[in-house]
Parts: C-alpha cells; sequence; structure tokens
C-alpha cells in the first residue's frame, strides 16, 4: 500500500512515550507506531458506530423478517442447476 509523508504535531509526553515502545523494540519506528495507533482508533469508532446502529435495530423484526425470508426460501425449494 502506498504511503505519503505528513507532519503532525504531538505532545512532548506522548512523543516520549512513543520513543519508550520504539526503545522497547515494539515498534519499528515512530512512523510505525503513530500508523498503529490512527489504524486501531480508526476500527475502534467503525465497531462502536456499527454497536450503535446495531442497537437502533428491533430485535423482533428482525426475527421476523428472517423467519420470512427462510419460508419464502422453503416453499420455493433449492435452486438447482443442471
Amino acid at each position: 500500500m502506498a504511503t505519503v509523508k505528513v507532519a503532525i504535531s504531538i505532545e512532548d509526553e506522548l512523543l516520549r512515550r512513543v520513543d519508550a515502545l520504539i526503545d522497547k523494540k515494539i515498534f519499528q519506528s515512530r512512523s510505525k507506531a503513530i500508523q498503529e495507533a490512527v489504524r486501531e482508533k480508526l476500527e475502534r469508532v467503525n465497531r462502536s458506530r456499527l454497536a450503535r446502529e446495531s442497537a437502533k435495530l428491533d430485535p423482533k423484526f428482525e426475527q421476523a423478517m428472517a423467519e420470512e425470508g427462510m419460508s419464502r426460501e422453503l416453499a420455493i425449494g433449492p435452486n438447482i442447476k443442471g
């Protein structure tokens, strides 16, 4: 995957903590550490958004829709091509 160089501002203490992880060989470089942190944060945001959207669903309605779909599939029978 292509990478693009960007400049960021970061708090001194935060950078010291990143550098400590690099010294411990947890990350190869500042860039790798920051990339991983951003990736994990984006994944967490996506998961929490999905959880919020899922919480809006009505379980009884979703169950009824699933059962209706299953009934139709059973009535139609398998789609056999030969």
